[in-house]
C-alpha cells in the first residue's frame, strides 16, 4: 500500500510539474517538464535523502563525534527490528527531527541541536524513535520525493513569472498563464501538504511510543518542540517550505489546530492519543507537561563535557 500510495503520489506530482510547463513553453514545455520530471523522479529515489539533508545543512555524526547520541538511535533501532540509520546534527537552535532515505535499508535520522539540549534522554527517546517509526512504515520515501518534487515546482512555478508572460500568444495562454504561474506554487505547497496523509503522525507517534514503552516522554517532547516552533525561528526550513511536512512537529509556524491544509495534526491532539495509549499500555501519561522559558543555556546534556576538562559523561548517567 506504501508502494502504491507513493506511485500516485508521484504522478500527481509529475502531472503538476507539466502543467507548469505547459503554462510557460505551451506542448514542447509541457514534453521538456515530462522528460525533465521523469529523471527527477529516479533521481530523487536515489538522491532525495541526500539533498534534504544538505538543505538542511546536516553533518553525519558516529561514535567518536556524538557517542550518547548514536548509541541512543542503535538501541531504538535494534528495539524496533531496524537496521542501525545514519546519523545526522544540524546546528539549528530550534528542537526538531525528521527522517529520510528510500527505504529501511538506506535510512537517516537528523536531530537539531536546539532538541540535543533542550529535551531529556527519555523524551530525546520518544522522537527518536517516532522518526524510526517512519522509517519503518517507508513513510521516509513518500516523504522525501515529495519534499524534493516540490521545490522543483515552486521554483519552476517562480521561473515562469519572467518568462511566461514574454511568451506568444500562439503557444500557449500567454498573461493568463503568467497569472496562473503565482498561484501555482502555493497551491503546489497545499497539494504537497494534502498528499501526506496526516494519520502518518498518529502511527508514527503511536509505534514510537510503544518503542520506548513511554507514551508520557514523547507527549512531554511534543509540548515542548511545539512551544519552541513558535519561540525559535529555523531558518533552514524556512528557505525550504517544502520539507516542513519532514519534521516531528512543523519548523514553520506552530499549528494550534488541524486545517485543510496542515501538514501536521495538532499537538494537543496527538497528546490526547498519547495518553489514551499510555492508559492502555499502563504507563501513565501524567499531568500536562510545561514547555521551557526561552532562552535556555547554550550547552545541553549532548555536548563535549572533555573539551572543558570535566568528565566525559553521557546525559543518562
Amino acid at each position: 500500500m506504501n508502494y502504491l500510495r507513493t506511485a500516485i503520489l508521484l504522478a500527481g506530482l509529475t502531472a503538476l510539474f507539466m502543467g507548469v510547463g505547459y503554462l510557460i513553453g505551451g506542448g514542447s514545455g509541457a514534453l521538456i517538464a515530462l522528460l525533465v520530471a521523469a529523471g527527477m523522479n529516479l533521481a530523487s529515489y536515489w538522491n532525495a535523502d541526500k539533498l534534504v539533508l544538505a538543505m538542511h545543512e546536516a553533518r553525519e555524526v558516529d561514535e567518536t563525534t556524538a557517542p550518547d547520541l548514536v548509541q541512543l538511535v542503535a538501541e531504538l533501532a535494534h528495539r524496533a527490528g531496524l537496521s542501525m540509520p545514519r546519523v545526522y546534527v544540524m546546528d539549528n537552535p530550534q528542537p526538531n527531527a525528521f527522517a529520510t532515505g528510500r527505504n529501511p535499508e538506506h535510512a537517516a535520522v537528523a536531530v537539531t541541536t536546539g532538541l540535543l539540549q533542550m529535551l531529556s534522554r527519555e523524551e530525546v527517546a520518544g522522537v527518536i524513535a517516532h522518526e524510526l517509526a517512519h522509517v519503518k512504515n517507508h513513510d521516509t520515501l513518500t516523504m522525501t520525493i515529495t519534499a524534493t518534487i516540490a521545490g522543483a515546482i515552486s521554483m519552476l512555478a517562480q521561473f515562469g513569472l519572467f518568462f511566461g508572460g514574454q511568451r506568444d500568444n500562439n503557444s500557449g495562454l500567454g498573461v493568463v498563464g503568467t497569472v496562473a504561474m503565482v498561484i501555482l506554487a502555493p497551491i503546489a505547497a497545499m497539494i504537497v501538504q494534502m498528499a501526506i496523509s496526516r494519520t502518518r503522525e498518529y502511527a508514527a507517534d503511536e509505534l514510537g511510543a510503544r518503542t520506548t514503552g513511554r507514551p508520557d516522554a514523547l507527549a512531554s517532547a511534543l509540548t515542548k518542540i511545539s512551544a519552541a516552533a513558535e519561540a525559535v525561528p529555523n531558518p533552514t526550513a524556512e528557505r525550504t517550505p517544502a520539507t516542513a511536512h519532514l519534521f516531528i512537529v512543523n519548523p514553520l509556524t506552530g499549528q494550534g489546530m488541524d486545517n485543510l491544509f496542515s501538514t501536521h495534526p495538532s499537538t494537543e491532539n496527538r497528546i490526547a492519543a498519547l495518553r489514551r495509549l499510555a492508559a492502555q499500555i499502563g504507563s501513565g501519561a501524567g499531568a500536562q507537561p510545561s514547555a521551557p522559558a526561552y532562552p535556555r543555556r547554550s550547552s545541553g546534556p549532548w555536548d563535549n563535557s572533555a573539551d572543558r576538562g570535566e568528565q566525559q559523561r553521557g546525559p543518562w548517567g
